[in-house]
């Protein structure tokens, strides 16, 4: 094996695109440029990429963008910044941003944890939300869960004190496995206790994919953690 097999990371998501729609490729060519950011390699001036200084939300694999544009029509005064690597999510999202004539989304097409290493500013994010993460259910792949330590470290030093994490699943073994890793981390606190699940709270919007597994029965899970000092 190759040094750089060796030490390639092991990455928490597979690359299937599936196929643009007119709409999703015309947003891609023509919108890219106002909404979009460029993977960078230091760290970005997040004032400057959004004109203002304001709380700063990041949403790390958003899918179509629906629940990331609903909490930025209810919250002008909060800037987002969506993480997706899969592109006709990202112009699903696009689509929506120009149909709303939102301003406070910005996107970025990228392995989410390489973005958080080097272009996201240490204690610049008041929250990070990770959303039904893909939860690799086979014992063999768990390694691909994007929730791990090393991770929880890096959001760490990425919130500022008094910021959060918000994390939900419908996977019941994924959740377990959450709590575990949470709450170990240092820098973090169980916001309903040690060991327990949050109750789903009013902002994080019904995703179709959330409602369509309500319709079948599904639980779903939410798992908050506040950034102590």
């Amino acid at each position: 094996m190759s040094d750089l097999a060796k030490h390639r990371p092991v990455r928490s998501f597979v690359l299937r695109q599936g196929r643009l729609t007119h709409g999703q490729q015309r947003a891609l060519d023509t919108l890219w440029e106002h909404y979009g950011i460029a993977a960078c390699d230091a760290p970005l001036d997040l004032d400057a990429v959004f004109g203002r200084h304001a709380p700063r939300t990041l949403e790390i694999g958003f899918g179509n963008g629906a629940a990331l544009a609903a909490m930025a029509a209810a919250h002008p005064e909060r800037d987002y910044l969506g993480i997706e690597v899969h592109r006709p999510g990202v112009g699903a999202l696009l689509l929506t941003l120009e149909k709303q004539e939102l301003k406070n989304v910005r996107v970025i097409s990228a392995d989410a944890v390489a973005v958080l290493r080097t272009a996201i500013p240490d204690a610049s994010l008041a929250a990070v939300h990770v959303y039904f993460p893909d939860p690799w259910p086979k014992l063999r792949h768990h390694k691909r869960r994007l929730i791990q330590t090393l991770f929880a470290e890096l959001i760490a030093r990425k919130l500022h004190a008094g910021g959060y994490l918000h994390m939900a699943t419908d996977w019941e073994d994924y959740a377990q496995h959450m709590l575990n890793v949470l709450d170990k981390a240092p820098g973090f606190t169980n916001s309903s206790g040690a060991g327990q699940i949050s109750p789903r709270p009013a902002q994080r919007p019904l995703t179709r994919f959330e409602q369509r597994g309500q319709r079948l029965g599904h639980q779903v899970w939410d798992l908050i953690y506040t950034r102590s000092d």
